[in-house]
């Protein structure tokens, strides 16, 4: 190893153990001097040190990292048994930190040098998320950590066992993808579910819409509209939160659509993101103009890992993904923008796997890039219908004129673009 590469590979071990020290002195940073038990100097020499022991390996084997690893383990337990004597504090987070900075910066000198500092910056990240991971958990209830690990184990034990082939003449109901692709959106969903719990809905109501516009756009919509009714003075504020939550939930259909068929990606992308940025200026204008403060409401979202939601969820996509089989086998391609549009009514998700899963295949990539955009559109537009009979008037035209910009803007990109996309 060339000196300058050593020179590196240390460098890169003692800025891991610094990296995180910055976090756990900060995290300290009311203790008095010498009353804990590391700080930023000791995790900076630590991960020093495992960078030494790691250069020494290849001269002494692997014996000396692992009696290094082993007494400093005893060291920094002797050193928080000492300071839990005063504090009576019981966590042993920084032990086992200081032990994960050791081997980073082992790895550093001996591995991959980049997985090393990115996992120093991983343990960086959940050592600062402490307080939201805290308040996360206190905040959630045993039916949803119940949900979760029921579906986790049907998902990792009963996935494997089931049939990877179709089961019906049109080659629609392969079990294995569509529980696969169920527990995908179920998992994209509860992403959104987690932010909200993590900062709540005290954030502002353009914070609020983006999470729930990543679990449902058309719950936080109606949840929006319900509260506008008890707050009319702050309609244009949810009606903007409500635009914010739509352009998500487009962002979420080019995500699924191109993941699944990247040749989806540039058809969808000319249609969508003029549209989401059409609903983004629409939301942000509306709150600039606003001079009511407005409290955002609690949002009532179902958690997306509950049993039920999960099977409605399945059962859809496969009915969906059998009917447009059907259709296209003994209509043609054309009859699926009626499933489209009905669709579109309900949920997008199951329409958009459905559909990308057929491009390029049973049907070529701007047809399912149309079909999409349709039940996208009509998904928008029930939702403003929504908005009206829920909510106040000032509410309902508001989200309808953000609306009406995204789709003009996304439809106007979209037939302008048209003659550029490949068949």
């Amino acid at each position: 190893m060339e000196h300058s590469e050593i020179f590196q590979r240390l460098g890169v071990a003692l800025a891991i153990g610094l990296l995180v020290g910055v976090e756990r002195g900060w995290q300290e940073r009311d203790v008095r001097a010498g009353g804990r038990t590391a700080g930023i100097r000791t995790f900076g020499l630590t991960g020093f040190l495992g960078g030494i022991a790691g250069i020494l390996q290849s001269m002494t084997g692997p014996l000396l990292p692992g009696t290094i690893a082993v007494l400093l383990g005893l060291i920094y337990i002797a050193g928080k048994w000492q300071e839990t004597k005063g504090d009576e504090d019981y966590s042993i987070t920084s032990v086992v930190a200081a032990l994960v900075v050791f081997a980073l910066g082992v790895l550093a000198a001996v591995g991959d040098i980049v997985t090393a500092a990115a996992g120093g910056v991983v343990t960086t990240a959940i050592l600062a998320a402490r307080h939201s991971l805290h308040g996360f958990l206190k905040g959630l209830s045993w039916p949803e950590l119940r949900s979760a690990l029921v579906l986790l184990a049907m998902t990792v034990v009963a996935l494997p066992l089931l049939p990877d082939r179709a089961l019906d003449p049109w080659g629609a109901l392969n079990p294995f993808s569509l529980w696969l692709l169920t527990i995908t959106i179920a998992a994209l969903s509860f992403a959104g579910y987690a932010a909200i719990k993590l900062t709540g809905t005290r954030r502002g109501v353009l914070l609020a819409g983006a999470a729930g516009g990543l679990v449902s756009s058309t719950a936080l919509t109606l949840s929006f509209a319900r509260h506008s009714k008890e707050a009319p003075q702050g309609s244009a504020d949810l009606a903007a939160g409500a635009a914010i939550a739509g352009a998500l939930s487009f962002a979420r259909v080019l995500v699924i659509g191109s993941a699944l068929s990247f040749n989806l990606l540039v058809p969808l992308a000319s249609g969508l993101v003029p549209a989401i940025i059409g609903f983004l200026i629409a939301g942000f204008l509306r709150v600039w103009r606003s001079s009511a403060a407005t409290d955002v409401p609690e949002i009532t979202l179902k958690n997306p890992f509950e049993l039920r939601m999960v099977f409605s969820f399945a059962v859809l996509l496969g009915l969906i993904s059998l009917i447009s089989k059907m259709t296209i086998a003994y209509i043609g391609t054309s009859a699926l923008f009626i499933v489209a549009v009905i669709s579109g009514l309900v949920d997008v998700d199951a329409i958009t796997l459905s559909t990308a899963r057929l491009a390029g295949s049973a049907i070529d990539v701007n047809t399912a890039t149309a079909v999409i955009l349709i039940a996208v559109v009509v998904n928008v537009v029930t939702k403003a219908v929504l908005a009206f009979t829920a909510g106040t008037r000032d509410y309902g035209m508001a989200l309808a004129q953000a609306s009406a910009i995204a789709i003009v803007t996304g439809g106007v990109a979209y037939f302008a673009l048209r003659s550029f996309m490949p068949e």
